[in-house]
């Protein structure tokens, strides 16, 4: 009997050791880059998400929670590298330029579909923003918020609501949030709709002649937000353990309290 194939077999689990030995720690082969941890972001990013357009601060919701993540997988903030991409290029299907991607991503079947997701790590509200005088101001339901012109970003979660919640078929689109802002200030909207975080930002300092009107809620066919990686990383399960760490500890719940505040005494509709 030949002991080729024996030798063969043995120098194959050899070489295959290192490999895993070096699985869940900084130097794991399955990272884009080992030694360190790649995180996908929009460019620019904002507030309370992220401050200051600066994801290495560590200061908002989502990039304190990139860093507490990260120490729990055994990253120094030094190890946590950060990259840029549009919205849309982060939900594409194909190879992605990061290990996983936080930036306000909706977990949807639809995009389950090309990409995989983490566990929900929040769910926000949905809020109505609009000009004084809009014709949504006062609006009691979904049908008379229905009756408005709409706008919304292109690809997003916001625009689904807005075609299968409330009911509008008409919404313009456009490529960004600021082209939605800039059609609401010229007279071509009467409203938008987004995450409640976004819209307490957004009527605080991009469009601040603007108000949140109205309340709506979370979306049955919208998750929450998930970290997002390339369809069937396998990394997916020691991000996963490492984020229910977080949750179980209250850390996400705490990062919530600190950056997502919302105004209790703004109006709901639910209907």
């Amino acid at each position: 009997m030949s002991l080729r194939p024996i030798v063969a077999a043995l120098l194959t689990l050899g070489l295959a050791l290192p490999a895993l030995a070096t699985e869940r720690t900084p130097e794991d082969p399955r990272l884009l880059n080992p030694g360190q941890l790649t995180v996908g972001t929009g460019d620019p990013v904002f507030p309370p998400w992220m401050l200051n357009n600066d994801p290495s601060s560590g200061e908002g919701f989502e990039n304190a929670l990139i860093y507490a993540l990260a120490e729990e997988m055994g990253f120094t903030p030094e190890q946590v590298v950060w990259v840029g991409n549009t919205f849309e290029q982060t939900i594409a299907p194909g190879p992605k330029n990061f290990d996983f991607a936080i930036n306000q991503v909706s977990v949807t079947e639809a995009r389950s579909e090309v990409v995989t997701f983490s566990q929900v790590y929040f769910q926000p509200d949905k809020a109505v923003i609009a000009l004084p005088g809009s014709a949504v101001e006062g609006a009691t339901s979904f049908a008379e918020l229905g009756a408005a012109r709409w706008g919304a970003v292109i690809g997003t979660t916001d625009l689904m609501y807005l075609e299968t919640i409330i009911g509008v078929q008409d919404a313009a689109v456009y490529d960004d949030q600021i082209g939605v802002f800039q059609a609401m200030q010229a007279g071509q909207i009467d409203a938008t709709l987004a995450a409640l975080p976004t819209a307490l930002f957004a009527t605080a300092v991009q469009l601040p002649d603007a108000n949140i009107v109205a309340i709506l809620p979370a979306d049955e066919n919208d998750r929450g937000h998930g970290l997002l990686f390339q369809k069937d990383n396998t990394l997916v399960d020691w991000v996963d353990d490492a984020l229910s760490t977080l949750i179980s500890q209250g850390v996400v719940e705490d990062l919530v309290a600190t950056w997502l505040l919302a105004d209790p005494d703004l109006p709901v509709i639910t209907d």
